[in-house]
């Protein structure tokens, strides 16, 4: 599976069954969302930043991608999604309301999104989820979980690589989000340093035994 980062809580899934695109963006937020296409778009909450699935072309496989916008068990050519609900704050969803965690299985492998996750998870939830292989994890704060928070639930998953997401970058609305940590922060909480990387692929057959932190340069 090739995974590419659009940046912000986007990314373009790539496998050999399909091509799933997670958390379109606007352009209102600061940053451009890349011209990509998908078969499959998973959005984890109805906000501009999360939501936009217009700025995504089908593929030759599919006239219209298909959105996956509700938690569930979805499977489509191959391609299986499992929706997850869960919090956007951490007050059960009464500041900013619900979340969709999702798991997507292509090329045998298993990434989870968290999207934006304002909670740690309890054991039931955990178990639901399953291995996961990639997680996909908001580390920014304020919308989402920040650097600490962030830490425990990686830890709490135990995925074979984690890649963070939703950070402060100098493309972001400062008037947005400019209270956001930046990735440097986290990589700090979590005690690892890593080089940023422009692509990442991953093999069902050669994961590592204990997580791997992967930071991506978005597109």
């Amino acid at each position: 599976m090739q995974i590419t980062y659009l940046g912000h809580s986007a990314f373009s899934l790539k496998g050999k069954n399909g091509i799933v695109v997670t958390d379109p963006f606007s352009s209102d937020m600061g940053l451009k969302m890349p011209k990509v296409s998908a078969d499959f778009i998973t959005v984890s909450h109805d906000h501009s930043d999360h939501n936009a699935v217009d700025k995504i072309s089908p593929t030759t496989r599919r006239e219209h991608p298909f959105v996956i916008d509700a938690p569930g068990e979805y499977e489509v050519a191959g391609v299986s999604v499992f929706g997850f609900s869960t919090f956007h704050d951490n007050s059960q969803g009464s500041e900013r309301g619900r979340n969709i965690i999702y798991t997507i299985h292509l090329d045998d492998l298993v990434v989870c999104h968290l999207g934006d996750l304002g909670h740690t998870l309890d054991e039931k939830t955990i178990e639901k989820l399953g291995v996961v292989d990639v997680l996909l994890c908001p580390v920014g704060g304020k919308f989402t979980i920040d650097p600490k928070t962030a830490v425990e639930v990686i830890q709490a998953i135990e995925p074979s690589y984690v890649i963070p997401m939703h950070y402060r970058t100098a493309a972001h609305s400062n008037k947005v989000f400019g209270d956001l940590a930046t990735v440097e922060d986290f990589m700090k909480v979590y005690g690892v340093t890593k080089e940023l990387v422009t692509s990442f692929t991953v093999t069902a057959g050669s994961l590592p035994e204990e997580t791997e932190l992967v930071v991506m340069n978005p597109a």
